[in-house]
């Protein structure tokens, strides 16, 4: 009886992991097919990231209405143009983008797997992810203004947390 029950459970593992085998293969055929589909970058921008289109691309001014609303700790996926306010110096792995008449918008690049090039203060560019609210600290404020460039005393005058509007790309399209 003991090998009877042995058996019995070695065959029910058997065809259980067949199963998941062939739902893996199913899952692999589909992401095969949506990888095919190359999106062509844009005429006149340069791609770095992800590569996307220019399709539903909000303006800046759709942009700040959406974050007026946007509670802290909520995130939205969205694509809009906007203009480059500045860029880390060191590396190229953070921007901080105009948002109207509202706060700038702090931008990391998701993962940290591509970076922006340093030079591209006041470019138009179209950034595709997700946007949300957060509140930096005081020691996150002071590392971005070193990271700028900015002199001792002004990165000594940061003394307390800010909220701050937050992006985080996953492409980004740069307007030649």
């Amino acid at each position: 009886m003991k090998k009877y029950s042995i058996v019995l459970v070695l065959a029910s593992l058997l065809i259980f992991s067949c199963k998941e085998a062939k739902e893996e293969q199913e899952v692999s055929k589909t992401e095969v097919a949506e990888v095919s589909e190359e999106i062509k970058v844009p005429e006149g921008y340069l791609s770095v990231g992800e590569k996307m289109d220019t399709t539903n691309v909000l303006s800046m001014a759709e942009m700040e209405e959406r974050y007026k609303n946007l509670p802290i700790g909520d995130t939205i996926n969205v694509k809009y143009e906007t203009t480059v306010k500045e860029v880390c110096k060191k590396k190229g792995c953070w921007m901080i983008m105009e948002n109207g008449e509202s706060d700038d918008v702090m931008v990391k690049f998701k993962d940290y797997a591509f970076f922006v090039p340093k030079d591209i203060d006041s470019s138009k560019v179209i950034i595709s992810g997700k946007a949300y609210v957060t509140e930096m600290s005081v020691e996150d404020r002071q590392h971005y203004a070193e990271d700028g460039g900015k002199s001792e005393a002004e990165i000594a005058a940061i003394t307390e947390p800010k909220k701050t509007l937050s992006f985080l790309a996953d492409g980004v399209l740069i307007k030649e």
